[in-house]
């Protein structure tokens, strides 16, 4: 996860193995890199966005690599050092700073999204901040000053209607509120949720009748944090509820589903069918503060996968494990979000310390409860795997799964590209990148419109 610091422009990558004609478009991923040395302690999530874009046409690839230039890392440029705390070392900026760009930093390094033909990086403490194709920084973005409070990191668009849903969470009252933007951009549909507590609720799902949260006990303590210790504790005294909230519904609408202590950092998806509420993710036993996932024995944070179905008429809520290997950063072909899916994309990780050592993709099928997976060589430290749909295919899994992979001997990077029908086989393709692309978050496939 060292950080570079060039931005470039590579023409004509070499590629191993053949680039499916039918890719046209351009691959993005997220994550940290922080431009200038920390105030103290550095925890990952603190460091400034970078897009890693690789553009793919006629089977040839360019990659070209920006900073999100957001108010925070701009007003440290001008001083030439770092000027915010974080997660590990959290400190107020000097008041200059803040008249300047606030008291957070909006480092918009965690995901991205295309909605109504703009693209947007998300950290889930602030606004969406606005890119361009090119990835060159437009700017926050506040949906025409409709937007009260943050914007989750994992925005929903929904494949039928075009709307995106999202949620924004905040250590203080009203700590939870819900938000849908309809087709054309519009923020058309703001809720406030009660919850008892500010809770860590990084993602989220969606069905065609609802939105679903997960309140579970991973609850904010700021005065910890502003004392030096962790951020956010685990209350299991608090429990453990399944919220859903008919869409465009209101506050008094929300309907809570007791179940027991778990939490989860990501979705594979959900859906309905007006009788049973199905949800699939995989689960962790508890949160320890900080992030700071562990194998240690009887600490049972290695998130598996799980399911969940909730019967709507008797409020029941049974779920069960479903496989046996430790994963996460769950991918589906996102044109079944919020409907029945079959297949979901998930990534296991050599040891579930905090080091994002993903080595491979498990490809789930969901109807017949069997998986096939790929691993890449021990060396090599794989990301997220973005699926890519072939517009000429009919089937769900007809389309292709591509990620960053870097070998820590070498210290190069490819991109990889994968039969999604076939993850078995191993990649079809491997685009030599011309320099080390950092591990980072999330990353997405956008075909050219």
């Amino acid at each position: 996860m060292a950080p570079v610091f060039d931005e470039r422009d590579d023409e004509a990558l070499e590629v191993v193995g053949e680039i499916p004609p039918e890719l046209r478009g351009m691959f993005v991923r997220t994550g940290p890199n922080p431009q200038f040395a920390p105030m103290g302690a550095y925890h990952p999530f603190d460091g400034d966005g970078m897009l890693h874009a690789v553009y793919i046409a006629d089977g040839t690839a360019s990659y070209s690599n920006r900073w999100i230039e957001s108010k925070g890392l701009l007003a440290e440029r001008t001083r030439n050092q770092s000027c915010f705390g974080g997660m590990a070392n959290f400190q107020l900026p000097a008041a200059d700073v803040v008249g300047e760009a606030g008291i957070l930093k909006n480092t918009a390094n965690t995901a991205t999204i295309r909605h109504a033909g703009k693209y947007f990086s998300l950290m889930e403490a602030g606004p969406p901040t606005e890119f361009s194709r090119d990835i060159m920084t437009i700017g926050e973005h506040d949906f025409g000053g409709k937007l009260v409070g943050p914007c989750t990191a994992h925005p929903k668009v929904d494949p039928v209607t075009g709307h995106m849903l999202f949620f924004g969470y905040s250590a203080e009252e009203p700590y939870l509120r819900y938000h849908e933007v309809d087709k054309s951009g519009a923020l058309v549909h703001s809720i406030d949720i009660d919850l008892p507590a500010g809770v860590m609720m990084h993602d989220f799902v969606i069905t065609e009748n609802y939105a679903v949260f997960l309140d579970a006990p991973a609850v904010f303590d700021l005065g910890a944090l502003l004392s030096g210790g962790e951020a956010i504790s685990w209350r299991p005294d608090n429990g453990t509820r399944i919220g859903i909230v008919p869409r465009r519904g209101s506050a008094g609408d929300v309907r809570w589903f007791e179940t027991d202590n778990c939490y989860v950092v990501h979705f594979f998806n959900a859906w309905d069918n007006g009788e049973t509420l199905q949800i699939r993710a995989p689960r962790m036993a508890d949160m320890p503060g900080g992030f700071q996932f562990s194998d240690e024995p009887g600490a049972a944070r290695e998130p598996m996968p799980w399911q969940w179905t909730i019967d709507l008429a008797s409020g029941a809520v049974s779920h069960s494990q479903t496989d046996d290997v430790a994963g996460e950063f769950p991918r589906i072909n996102e044109n079944f979000t919020g409907l029945r899916n079959r297949y979901g994309y998930d990534c296991p990780q050599r040891t579930w310390e905090f080091n994002f050592d993903f080595h491979g993709v498990v490809k789930y099928d969901f109807a017949t409860g069997s998986s096939a997976a790929f691993y890449y060589a021990d060396s090599e430290v794989s990301g997220e795997h973005a699926f890519a749909p072939d517009s000429t295919g009919t089937a769900e899994d007809d389309g292709w799964l591509m990620t960053f992979v870097s070998d820590r001997e070498t210290e190069r990077s490819e991109l990889v590209i994968l039969d999604a029908r076939d993850v078995e086989a191993g990649p079809i393709a491997r685009v030599k990148m011309a320099a080390r692309v950092p591990i980072g978050f999330h990353g997405a496939w956008y075909a050219d419109e």
